[in-house]
């Protein structure tokens, strides 16, 4: 039985729960106001005091005290309270101006403020542009990119393929296709110095090039298992190759799903005649400018990070070896991408993103 005096009742509105949620979500708030947020969903869904801070890294005594500033402030009862110390020598006039320019205008000959710019131009410290900025997570210094799909059936492909990832049909294999190109066989023109206790590995900027190939990969979305070959080039030639070499991997019982982008040599002819004639493929476009729903792209980071862009190659056959041997330590303890982004989530992003974007537009 449990001990110790019963918790307070945690009552949270529909609209209170969804900024928390967003609140939790954050990745421009400060993190002890996104972790307060997450305990107060926590204790919303019945969570003890000392299972949550076991969680979020905290005491049990400090979570219920931000579950008791929550049932008596709400939401602003999260927030951090006024320090003792001297009056404000900054109005809220004066804040409130130097955010409106840093993000309403551009300095007449840059492309973005930086801290000491807009400290000149508004008669402020730089450590105090710093500390609002922070506070208001405000970084004119960095960008997000992003690449809004052209596609008229957008919409339907995004369904099409979301619906294979989280439900994916029996008795069939889906399998995430593409090839990354031009990987360079780059060889360092010095000898790479070790890593050591208290400073770097040690690599020179110069190097040499010995080539390049291109990694054609289907990625299996039940396992995590990956089908690889190296080829020299990426014509549709070569990716013929490569389906034949699918054919002969995948048991003739089962049905192959192929989830493919728009490039020109998964549409040539005689790609779509080899398909044709077997009828077990279905294949599957994802929209225009939209490779990041193709499952297959998170390998690829995952092998330049592990096997590639660190890597010194003496030739392209050394590079295809390095390929080929980690595809077969991958394979050997593979695990499934855990995809939970449904179409309707999807969309709803989108529509928030042409929301802003519409508003930059002149």
């Amino acid at each position: 039985m449990p001990r110790g005096r019963p918790l307070a009742r945690l009552h949270v509105t529909d609209h209170a729960r969804e900024q928390l949620k967003l609140m939790a979500n954050s990745r421009t708030l400060p993190y002890a106001l996104v972790r307060r947020a997450q305990i107060i969903l926590m204790s919303a869904e019945g969570l003890t005091n000392q299972c949550i801070a076991e969680k979020v890294g905290l005491s049990g005594s400090m979570v219920g005290m931000w579950r008791k500033r929550f049932i008596g402030q709400g939401i602003m009862g999260l927030y951090d309270e006024p320090r003792p110390g001297g009056p404000r020598s900054i109005s809220d006039e004066q804040v409130a101006r130097m955010i409106q320019q840093t993000l309403k205008q551009k300095p007449p000959n840059a492309t973005h403020w930086s801290c000491r710019s807009i400290a000149q131009k508004t008669n402020l410290s730089k450590s105090t542009v710093q500390r609002i900025w922070h506070t208001f997570g405000i970084q004119p210094h960095r960008q997000k990119h992003f690449s809004l799909s052209t596609d008229a059936f957008f919409v339907e492909k995004v369904r099409d393929i979301v619906g294979l990832y989280l439900n994916p049909p029996d008795k069939a294999m889906v399998l995430c296709v593409d090839e990354k190109s031009q990987i360079q066989a780059l060889d360092r023109a010095q000898p790479v110095l070790p890593m050591g206790l208290g400073y770097l590995q040690g690599v020179t900027h110069q190097y040499q090039r010995h080539g390049t190939l291109t990694l054609f990969a289907a990625l299996d979305l039940t396992t995590g298992g990956v089908i690889a070959q190296c080829k020299k080039r990426h014509r549709h030639q070569e990716f013929l190759q490569f389906l034949n070499h699918i054919e002969s991997q995948v048991p003739k019982e089962l049905d192959i799903h192929l989830v493919v982008d728009n490039y020109a040599t998964h549409k040539h002819r005689k790609v779509k005649s080899w398909l044709a004639a077997r009828p077990r493929y279905h294949v599957h476009y994802t929209p225009t400018y939209s490779s990041w729903l193709n499952q297959v792209e998170i390998w690829f980071n995952i092998i330049t990070q592990k096997a590639i862009r660190r890597g010194a190659f003496s030739s392209v056959k050394k590079l295809a070896e390095k390929i080929d041997h980690f595809v077969k330590a991958y394979n050997s303890n593979a695990n499934p991408f855990a995809w939970t982004a449904t179409a309707d989530s999807i969309l709803d992003k989108l529509n928030r993103l042409l929301k802003v974007t519409r508003g930059t537009i002149h």
